[in-house]
């Protein structure tokens, strides 16, 4: 897939960070002493942490939390952060761009999200909009295209050249791979695809520690690994701590490229792509969502710093946990605490984060060594 270069995120000034952890400076209970403003996103998206620590300077706080989710998610929509977010990007089984987004507000545990959304470019302003306007928590599909458009949102067309290109080439490749299993004609042509007949032992055997990405009943097992890998899975997700009090937490994502056409990704899960309460902390994942949503890592991460534990280790052992169980899928986390502390973890690829504090002129960019196997 073309994809514009990684350069374009880190301007002058930035620094960039070869470590596995980074901390506000705080006073010797390692509890940040000051108020502190903090956005740290998945993935080196500066120019979103940038717009989202920027939303958290204007007059008044719990609010504007959310904005820095709000303005931060956006941003990497309009820039098409990496063809993964946004309009333009990761087509599915019929060539569409669809869009999951979720914004959470940690003081009130409000949410509001859409899966599957067809034709609205701004995908977390809907997501907000189901939080502000609705009683609900998820809309998808063609009803949330359908709410997108009374709210006022313009509808148009998310594909672009990019996308139809990258189409293209996977027809043309007999659409190999896929996510299909379990159908007549997976590994050697195009969907539509007919069953097979399983039996009931195809889903009651014991998985034996196998990730879904290498499933066993295929005709000829294809390598399904490399679908997931940073070229095509970059989903942001984001948390803002305001003033050392108020929190939120947000995702944006077109999805995995060439996913079956109705597939809602762990973008639009609470606990899964993202989760926050305001009197701990929140926390962010990416990944093989597919994976990542059954275990719900965003949601125990933030267990995990209500017991004490720091964000990275945290973060460490929400992804540690799915790996017990899937040791061959790719994960990343961002988590940060209400007391202004920050850390990622990445497990089986190499995962890098974006963050701005109060004590920061501009975002950083910090890379983690990723974890690669499960604690025995």
């Amino acid at each position: 897939m073309t994809q514009r270069s990684r350069p374009r995120w880190i301007s002058s000034g930035i620094l960039v960070l070869l470590a596995s952890s980074v901390m506000l400076q705080s006073s010797a209970d390692g509890r940040n002493s000051q108020h502190a403003d903090v956005v740290i996103n998945t993935w080196p998206f500066v120019n979103a942490t940038r717009a989202g620590f920027e939303a958290l300077q204007r007059p008044g706080r719990r609010a504007h939390a959310l904005d820095a989710i709000t303005e931060g998610c956006n941003r990497c929509e309009v820039d098409q952060c990496d063809f993964t977010v946004g309009y333009g990007g990761s087509p599915d089984s019929n060539g569409e761009t669809t869009l999951d987004a979720m914004i959470l507000d940690g003081s009130t545990m409000e949410m509001g999200a859409v899966a599957q959304l067809r034709r609205v470019k701004p995908a977390i302003r809907v997501a907000r909009a189901v939080m502000e306007h609705s009683s609900h928590s998820i809309l998808a599909g063609d009803g949330a295209l359908a709410f997108a458009k009374m709210m006022g949102f313009e509808e148009t067309s998310l594909s672009t050249r990019h996308s139809r290109e990258v189409y293209k080439r996977w027809q043309d490749s007999k659409c190999q791979p896929n996510y299909f299993r379990n159908v007549h004609g997976q590994n050697t042509s195009c969907p539509p695809y007919r069953p097979f007949v399983l039996s009931d032992s195809v889903y009651t055997e014991k998985l034996q520690g196998e990730s879904l990405l290498v499933p066993t009943n295929r005709q000829n097992p294809v390598d399904v690994e490399k679908l997931i890998s940073t070229e095509n899975h970059d989903t942001i997700g984001m948390v803002a701590l305001a003033d050392s009090e108020h929190m939120a937490a947000g995702t944006s994502s077109n999805g995995a490229t060439h996913k079956i056409a109705g597939r809602v990704g762990d973008a639009a899960v609470p606990g899964a792509g993202a989760y926050v309460d305001s009197s701990i902390g929140g926390a962010a994942a990416t990944g093989d969502g597919d994976v990542m949503m059954r275990f719900l890592p965003s949601f125990v991460a933030v267990q995990e710093m209500k017991r004490g534990v720091h964000p990275q280790t945290a973060c460490e052992h929400a992804l540690r946990q799915i790996a017990a169980v899937y040791p061959h899928f790719l994960g990343g986390m961002v988590c940060l605490n209400r007391f202004g502390e920050y850390g990622g973890a990445g497990y089986g690829w190499n995962f890098a984060y974006s963050v701005q504090t109060s004590g920061m002129p501009e975002p950083i960019v910090v890379h983690v060594t990723p974890l690669t196997h499960a604690p025995s």
